[in-house]
């Protein structure tokens, strides 16, 4: 835990924050060559002469002296090395102000420090494995509330990659030593200046002279013009990527920006392999919509999250009728036109049957949680084609409900890619799956003969037609479950609950007390504190706190313990020794407990119990 370290804002692992010093300083924060900067080295071991902390302002960060060893020394000899400098680093013991220790990634040793850096990160670059590795070690093994540093690492090409991966302080050395080696950089690529007939930015230095002009300059001047440039650009991406970290949309961004060098790429897919590491810190529900515009999109935590949830904690209603349907490009599926042909196909047979949406790429979608972010939030190129990836994916999610599930009859209104998708997994659990499609799944021959086998078969077995309050109901209780566990839908929408507003705006009541509102832009539930006291005996999504009454945010030193399943953006449960809260969640239940600075909750109502 550190004193001098705070974040603001999160957006999976990368972070808005503050070094505190004499004044705040914002991070990400990138080190300037050349100029007095917040953070600076005490010195080399491997040199006689290395800054005391006598020499030291109040209002820096020293990074303690240190061994400097090639990424690829032996694990065993970076050891020892590193242990023999502990005692020449002795001095800084009584040194109280902050502190930065570097990590070596042979010998990744954690001690406690204020900041830590990462060892030989000039080595790491076109490295992703290894770079991966000892970013998640130092973040698995420190407190939330320390900062991250990559020296000699930032281009403008990666930097947005470097702090989507949780990157706190970069530098701007590697665009300084390029520049003088006559490379010249744009964010998606290096160029030779010698290569250039013009050139292609409107910074601050390219605006005021020429590819010409510069070319005839001797090696140092023009070699500190490129640098000028060579920054400019790393500070732009920077400006950029904090502008998607408060929009919540870095992910995308990074997407395409990964695709301008395969190591870059490989980088985050390696990442996306470790899939504990961003989950952990990926928020649950957002406002904005969600594009998967690439391959890697697939594997983004809120993708795996939603298939995830929807087989453990997804509970489909009785009924022995299921309809597959293909997707829409409005959300939610129910206002399309499409869907709202299809219902009306039915008209009230719907009553009697249980929906599901077949898409790529969030797999299947259950009707009653089409409005749950990001089933409501995603928007992807549709061509008409799927790749063998995504195809496999939906199978794979389809195939895993089926298993779990008991239908008498399966029908299909579907066609393409849908019907192989249907037939795969029919194939491989030997169900018999009845298509109800005429060529175009909106043709009026489609229509008749889906309308006729759903008609038939609610008629021939008297299935029961659903009034639509229950109907309602079980999409509430199924958000419920979604939301805060299974059993969360029977204790906060009870068989007596009345549900009050039109969809989707709709509000829980029990005997003229209202539970829950269900939030329409998130598609979350809302608890009220009574809906909250019937949630208690759950014990999911609680946050534990001491004996005081808590204002309007709950800051971390004030969390006993969480639920180590909270994720940024749930609504949560207070429950102290005479208070009850709810609130939504502003980081992980982990990091809450781990945190000796931040906001952990932002609270909505608290009341004594």
């Amino acid at each position: 835990m550190t004193k001098y370290f705070e974040v603001t804002k999160r957006d999976g692992a990368a972070r808005l924050g503050r070094l505190i010093l004499q004044g705040n300083i914002p991070t990400p924060l990138i080190l300037k060559s050349g100029e007095e900067n917040p953070i600076i080295y005490a010195g080399s071991l491997w040199e006689r002469e290395n800054l005391s902390p006598e020499d030291m302002k109040p209002d820096k960060l020293v990074i303690l002296p240190y061994k400097s060893m090639p990424l690829h020394a032996r694990a065993e000899t970076v050891k020892e090395i590193i242990e023999s400098g502990k005692e020449a680093s002795r001095v800084w013991e009584h040194w109280d102000g902050p502190i930065g220790r570097i990590v070596h990634p042979a010998y990744p040793d954690i001690s406690i420090a204020d900041l830590y850096a990462i060892g030989a990160a000039r080595q790491l670059e076109n490295n992703p494995r290894v770079l991966r590795d000892i970013i998640i070690h130092i973040k698995n093994s420190t407190s939330p509330d320390t900062a991250l540093y990559a020296p000699a690492l930032a281009t403008p090409e990666n930097i947005s990659l470097l702090i989507y991966l949780g990157i706190d302080v970069i530098d701007d050395i590697l665009p300084t030593i390029r520049a003088y080696n006559n490379i010249y950089m744009m964010p998606d690529a290096e160029h030779l200046f010698s290569d250039l007939s013009q050139l292609p930015c409107m910074c601050s230095v390219c605006n005021c002279t020429s590819v010409d002009t510069m070319k005839k300059m001797d090696a140092r001047t023009r070699g500190a013009l490129i640098a000028s440039h060579n920054c400019n650009k790393l500070e732009e991406e920077k400006r950029i990527s904090i502008q998607h970290i408060r929009d919540g949309s870095l992910r995308e961004y990074v997407e395409g920006k990964c695709r301008s060098s395969p190591w870059l790429s490989a980088l985050l897919r390696l990442v996306d392999q470790e899939h504990s590491y961003l989950e952990t810190r990926t928020p649950t529900f957002r406002r904005n919509t969600m594009y998967t515009n690439t391959s890697e999109s697939l594997n983004r935590v809120e993708i795996t999250r939603f298939a995830d949830r929807v087989k453990n904690r997804y509970h489909a209603q009785d009924s022995d009728i299921l309809l597959l349907l293909p997707c829409s490009a409005r959300k939610p599926y129910s206002i399309s036109n499409s869907h709202q042909m299809f219902s009306r196909s039915i008209g009230k047979y719907k009553r009697a049957l249980n929906e599901v949406i077949i898409t790529s790429p969030l797999g299947i979608v259950p009707r009653e949680l089409e409005l749950v972010y990001p089933a409501a939030h995603y928007d992807t190129p549709v061509t008409g084609h799927w790749d063998l990836e995504e195809y496999s994916w939906v199978t794979a999610c389809l195939t895993d409900y089926l298993k779990k599930t008991d239908y008498k009859y399966i029908i299909a209104h579907v066609n393409g890619a849908y019907r192989d998708i249907c037939e795969s997994a029919s194939e491989a659990l030997n169900l018999e799956i009845i298509y109800s499609t005429e060529g175009s799944v909106t043709s009026t021959q489609s229509f008749s003969k889906l309308k006729s086998i759903v008609q038939h078969i609610v008629e021939e077995n008297a299935n029961p037609l659903r009034k639509p309050a229950d109907i309602t109901r079980i999409m509430m209780r199924s958000i419920a479950d979604y939301q805060f566990g299974r059993g969360a839908g029977e204790l906060l929408v009870p068989e007596n609950a009345i549900i009050k507003a039109p969809f989707p705006k709709h509000q829980v009541f029990v005997d003229q007390k209202k539970l829950a509102d269900l939030n329409p832009r998130t598609g979350e539930i809302i608890p009220s504190i009574e809906g909250a006291r019937r949630l208690r005996q759950l014990g999911t999504y609680q946050v534990l706190i001491d004996d005081f009454l808590p204002g309007g945010t709950l800051l971390a030193p004030g969390v006993l313990s969480a639920d180590t399943e909270i994720r940024p953006s749930d609504q949560v449960i207070i429950i102290g020794e005479k208070v009850i809260g709810v609130g939504r969640a502003l980081m992980s239940g982990e990091e809450m407990v781990l945190s000796s600075r931040g906001v952990a909750v932002d609270l909505r109502d608290v009341k004594g119990i």
